[in-house]
């Protein structure tokens, strides 16, 4: 076999070296299909995916495995060791395939005849293809020209009668698989986008669906499919595949969900438009559709004679699967072929060993079993002596000994430990529903399988927490992210709910807790399904609340699921006991309610600043489990989502305080004063959460006589708000005991200066008002550092209308003074804070000169209009909202008044 002749042919084998023959070319070839792999590692695996579909394709499931591994070593040898482009064929003749593989390293390598050295040794890391060539093809060779060097193997189809693709031996009756009366196939087409294209009389009989209700759907609004983030083939995937089959759920129509046995084929009709054809039956029905297992395990004692095989390879088949679950799920499924058993499981050991955890099961209802946790050590029985293979020959006379089996009707049962380096990783079981099936021989033959496929769960285990925890930072980072985005209420809530449903739970509920002495309040509920929240709200708000318990971590609370189950037994009974005929939709919206809380349902506490201010529950749909890692992400970001609704709750205090304060710090309403036109705007800027320095005042002083101020104090908060307060109510009471503008300022200056450190300083113009018969009004006004008041004439001029003076809170001894101004009719007096005149934009300021610039175009408009028109000034001045709080007075004497 091991040598290679000149110009690429090798002569004819002789007897008794079968394996090697020349390239024929006498098969008529009926398909090709032909790609090319850049020199890149990960063209390994995409030449195998390539190889893999395109012979399932063709129908040759048979040889798909064989030709994969092939592949898979010839194009590693190209664009991994020779480093150059790979090119790869697939040929379909009527009684195989051929594949090669051609590289652009013409290197020969020719052995001396009766030279020891193979070709290549197992050990080596390049080479091996033409081992395996030798091992598992029917006709390979090699062939070279100076630029290229070509590897090709053809696999033969098995001998078998014509139209059988596989067939079983004659069985008694009584060994049959067991089917639940007839047998109903239900025939489901979907189209290339997903969507059902056709709905059989079976399909409606077992999912309760009519065609006319689904057809047009996509098949994934009734699918359950099982799915781990970031692991699993989809089933969107899945309906691209030329073939598939495998095990999920479709949700009834009555919301339950009916675990099925799926066969997919992808076709195409005759003008090329490709669809899928799913066979679905009923999982305990699996055996109608269920593919034969192609070969038998391999014996132990066969596999130690031939040091070229792979145990692990032969065990799970070639090539792996790629993924944590698809591994287990095919570990499973050949164990149970292996010794011939009913059902199969795996649980993978959690980190501190103390807990195993269901991963994978196969003739047992895995939705119920997956993620349950049972201790190692505790109790008696099989998890009491997980470390060791066991054999129960009846598990009805050790109740409980393998918890994973109660009530399945399982008799007899084998495990055996998975262990790496000494260490327990997991736990392997095959039971079967007859009493003793299994002795210590099938014990034996299982834990060897184990002990093979132990290092690659655990590798594959490892890489699958690795990508969770990846995950996990990623999701923290986000969810931190978005809740320090916001401060409202209500929007946490709904982050906080939007954040966990469908990531980590499939639904949840958020209550709240106001205070020490309150009751928990339910104040969020988010299901999956829309259709699902209002009843599951309605079932919440019924029960008591979970009790708010400050320990952290998950607990378990059975309430939901408990009162769930009796309103839908209390309807059943109602609806079809008393009532003389069913009433679908209250049972139906009752018994969807109770498949959505009939799983696991979790509460962990919110907690902040050492109190606790409510509770995150999340539940999941029947029989359905938490992963540990899911809830200790769920209870990372229940302490995320506590601070953040503490600090929604502090800062809508703290706004609505705010907000009281500074309605406090103006006036509750304006006097009319009669002959005189008066209209005040006031704008805070920020968010609410801080008192502003800005105020104005319009109030009686005596009879006929008014006064008012507007005024600004430096900064804001609650020092610029005592300031405030003391200079309003200092202003009314000083000016109504009959002092004037100037021994009002100058004593509250003196007030002012009285706070110490906690004093600030003040802009304020203050003014006396008297309206005259003859329809003109009288000022006095004192100016103390504020921007001056600007007075309209009807002539369109504008003139500041007092003089500066200094402001107050500065020096102790202040000489302030009055003027006097009259306001004929049609007179306009605008006094506005340092907000308007000190509008920026970049470079640019209002000023006083735009502000004049403004109030000159007013001329015939009412003080509400002059107002109004220069905010609108103000605003457009510049696109970034103001910075700085804004007050507008403005007083007009009306033409009208005038006799």
């Amino acid at each position: 076999m091991g040598l290679l002749w000149p110009g690429g042919h090798v002569p004819e084998p002789r007897q008794g070296n079968p394996g090697v023959e020349t390239r024929t070319r006498s098969s008529v070839i009926t398909a090709r299909a032909a790609a090319s792999f850049d020199p890149v590692g990960r063209s390994v695996a995409t030449a195998r995916a390539f190889v893999r579909d395109t012979l399932q394709g063709w129908g040759y499931a048979d040889v798909v495995d064989d030709a994969v591994v092939l592949t898979s070593e010839l194009v590693t040898n190209a664009v991994v060791h020779a480093g150059t482009k790979a090119d790869v064929l697939c040929l379909r003749s009527e009684d195989g395939v051929r594949v090669e593989v051609a590289d652009r390293y013409p290197e020969r390598e020719v052995p001396l005849l009766g030279s020891p050295a193979d070709i290549a040794g197992p050990d080596r890391e390049n080479g091996r293809g033409l081992l395996l060539c030798a091992a598992l093809a029917s006709r390979w060779g090699v062939e070279y020209t100076p630029t290229r060097k070509n590897v090709w193997f053809q696999l033969d189809l098995p001998n078998r009668a014509v139209g059988t693709r596989s067939a079983g031996p004659a069985l008694p009756p009584e060994l049959l698989p067991v089917a639940d009366g007839r047998v109903r196939v239900a025939v489901v087409q979907i189209d290339r986008t997903g969507a059902v294209r056709a709905w059989n009389e079976d399909a409606e009989e077992l999912f309760g669906y009519p065609a006319e209700q689904v057809t047009g759907k996509a098949l994934t609004d009734f699918a359950a499919w099982p799915h781990t983030p970031g692991t699993s083939t989809g089933i969107v995937e899945a309906l691209q595949l030329s073939r598939w089959e495998g095990t999920y759920g479709i949700r009834g129509a009555d919301g339950r969900t009916v675990p099925v046995y799926a066969s997919h084929l992808r076709v195409r009709d005759t003008e090329g438009e490709p669809s899928t054809v799913c066979l679905l039956v009923r999982d305990d029905e699996r055996a109608v559709l269920q593919t034969p297992t192609r070969q038998p395990a391999a014996d132990p004692a066969a596999l130690g004679e031939n040091r070229n095989v792979d145990p692990f390879e032969v065990f799970i088949g070639s090539p792996a699967p790629d993924d944590l679950d698809g591994l287990l799920q095919r570990t499973v499924e050949r164990a149970r072929d292996m010794l011939d058993g009913d059902s199969a499981f795996l649980l993978l050991a959690t980190d501190d060993e103390t807990e195993l955890e269901v991963r994978a099961t196969t003739g047992l209802p895995s939705a119920r079993q997956r993620f349950a946790r049972v201790p190692v050590e505790a109790g008696t029985g099989r998890y009491g002596s997980a470390r060791m293979p066991a054999v129960h020959e009846d598990l009805a006379a050790v109740p409980g000994a393998v918890p994973l089996l109660d009530s399945t009707g399982m008799r007899s049962v084998v495990t055996v430990p998975l262990k790496v380096e000494g260490r327990l990783t997991g736990s392997l079981g095959v039971a079967a529903e007859s009493p003793g099936r299994y002795s210590n021989e099938e014990a034996l033959r299982l834990q060897f399988a184990a002990d093979r496929i132990a290092l690659a769960v655990e590798s594959a285990r490892l890489g699958e927490l690795e990508r969770l925890r990846r995950g996990s930072l990623s999701f923290l980072v986000e969810a931190s992210d978005l809740l320090a985005g916001t401060l409202d209420r209500d929007q946490t809530l709904a982050l906080m709910a939007q954040m966990t449903v469908p990531t980590l739970a499939t639904w949840c509920a958020v209550y709240t807790i106001a205070d020490q002495a309150s009751e928990p309040y339910l104040s969020y509920v988010l299901h999956e399904d829309e259709e699902r929240i209002d009843g599951l709200k309605a079932l919440l708000s019924k029960i008591n609340p979970p009790e708010p318990v400050p320990t952290p971590g998950a607990r378990v609370w059975n309430a939901p699921g408990e009162a769930a189950h009796q309103a839908a037994l209390r309807v059943s009974m109602r609806d079809f006991g008393r009532s003389g005929g069913p009433h679908t939709g209250g049972l139906g919206s009752t018994l969807s309610t109770a498949a959505a809380v009939g799983g696991e349902t979790v509460v962990l506490p919110l907690v902040a600043r050492n109190r606790v201010i409510g509770m995150l529950t999340l539940g999941k749909p029947s029989d359905d489990h938490f992963r540990q890692e899911i809830l200790e992400l769920a209870e990372d970001l229940s302490r995320r989502a506590a601070l953040a609704l503490d600090n929604a709750r502090l800062y809508s205090e703290r706004m609505a305080i705010s907000r009281s304060l500074q309605r406090s710090l103006l006036p509750p309403g304006l006097p009319q004063i009669p002959g005189v036109e008066v209209e005040v705007i006031y704008r805070a800027a920020g968010e609410g959460n801080e008192v502003g320095g800005d105020f104005y005042d319009l109030f009686p002083i005596r009879d006929g006589a008014y006064g008012f101020a507007i005024g600004d104090v430096c900064g804001t908060g609650p020092e610029a708000a005592a300031v405030t307060g003391l200079a309003r109510h200092a202003l009314r009471l000083l000016a109504r005991e009959g002092f004037g503008g100037p021994a009002v300022l100058e004593r509250l200056n003196a007030a002012i200066l009285d706070e110490g450190a906690r004093s600030r300083f003040l802009t304020l113009l203050y003014g006396e008002l008297w309206p005259q018969e003859d329809g003109s009004a009288i000022l006095k006004i004192v100016c103390a550092g504020h921007p001056l008041p600007l007075r309209l004439r009807q002539d369109g001029t504008v003139e500041p209308a007092a003089d500066p003076q200094p402001l107050l809170g500065v020096m102790d001894d202040l000489e302030l003074y009055e003027q006097t101004i009259t306001l004929d009719p049609g007179d306009v007096l605008l006094c506005v804070t340092d907000g308007i005149t000190e509008r920026r934009e970049g470079t640019r300021m209002l000023g006083d000169d735009g502000l004049t610039d403004v109030l000159a175009t007013c001329t015939g408009l009412t003080a509400g209009a002059v107002a109004a028109r220069v905010l609108r000034a103000v605003e457009r001045f510049a696109a970034e909202p103001a910075s700085d709080d804004m007050a507008i007075l403005s007083m007009r004497i009306p033409e009208q008044a005038k006799r």
